[in-house]
């Protein structure tokens, strides 16, 4: 294979789906979405593996990336991070780059400095500190963390049904959503619902438009658990800001703040309290443009 001048390439691996872009310039020369089925980031050389994979059946025959950017679901930390840049190598020599997907958020919005923040089915925020240096908060899964995403909000939206229950109080908006969410009949089912899970995240997430629909027929429950999601939103960036990353601007991506004002005003509310100098600005742009400008600024 050839090189071919200039090429740069970002992949954007989500937790669902991997988008690909590839330029020549300003001339788009890929552009492929696919499922992220197989991506393993806990093993870098089967992730690296994966991702020349993605390349050889995407770029035209021939051609290979000058420049390189990955920004990857499930990569948590700098080093294992590094590990798969390091994999990469025994694939191409092109310069490479390979940080967590949330790290692409700010400069997607065309920003130097910053605080990507996603709240999707989970939820973590991410900045850099003076020194270039990552640093994570957040995202650690629905079982214990991930407050203010998905499943984090269906989670803490059944405590609170379970804690009315308790009270001796008769089902409401919320608890009823629930109930046929999960297909259960009453209140103390659901407790065994959540257990059998086997992916957790993705199966306690998919309910949290009953939260929100609950909400808007008055659940007290529901509108408190929203009202709390978003304060942990905001909290996350508040702990960046207490950690020196620069937080003027923070970008915010993810399938379920995006798309349910209220969780968003919970936390653009909750955030001018807890850091008034920030300014949450919804990312408009694709996530991979974040990739393709990092890889530009390799070469």
């Amino acid at each position: 294979m050839q090189e071919s001048a200039c090429l740069v390439v970002g992949i954007d691996v989500g937790g669902t789906k991997t988008h690909l872009r590839a330029l020549s310039g300003d001339t788009l020369v890929a552009d492929r979405v696919r499922a992220s089925g197989g991506w393993r980031p806990h093993d870098p050389v089967a992730a690296a593996g994966w991702l020349a994979a993605l390349l050889a059946d995407t770029l035209p025959a021939g051609v290979r990336p000058s420049a390189l950017a990955v920004g990857g679901h499930d990569c948590e930390t700098p080093r294992q991070c590094a590990q798969i840049r390091a994999a990469l190598q025994l694939h191409f020599d092109a310069p490479a780059l390979v940080v967590g997907d949330a790290q692409l958020l700010v400069p997607a919005a065309g920003l130097d400095k910053g605080v990507g923040l996603v709240a999707g089915t989970g939820s973590v925020a991410v900045g850099l500190l003076a020194d270039g240096s990552p640093v994570q908060v957040g995202g650690w899964g629905a079982v214990l963390g991930d407050e203010g995403g998905a499943a984090g909000l269906v989670r803490e939206a059944v405590r609170a049904v379970w804690a009315a229950h308790d009270r001796g109080e008769e089902p409401d908006a919320l608890a009823l959503g629930l109930l046929s969410a999960f297909d259960v009949s009453e209140v103390p089912l659901l407790c065994g619902a959540l257990e059998r899970a086997t992916d957790i995240s993705a199966e306690w997430g998919r309910h949290a438009p009953a939260v929100f629909a609950a909400a808007e027929a008055g659940s007290f429950l529901a509108r408190t658990v929203i009202a709390e999601g978003g304060r942990a939103l905001a909290a996350l960036v508040a702990r960046l800001a207490a950690r020196g990353v620069t937080v003027d601007d923070v970008v915010v991506a993810g399938s379920t703040v995006l798309a349910q004002p209220s969780l968003y005003e919970a936390f653009a509310s909750s955030l001018a309290t807890a850091v008034p100098t920030a300014r949450p600005r919804p990312l408009r742009a694709p996530p991979v443009e974040g990739a393709v400008a990092m890889a530009r600024s390799l070469v």
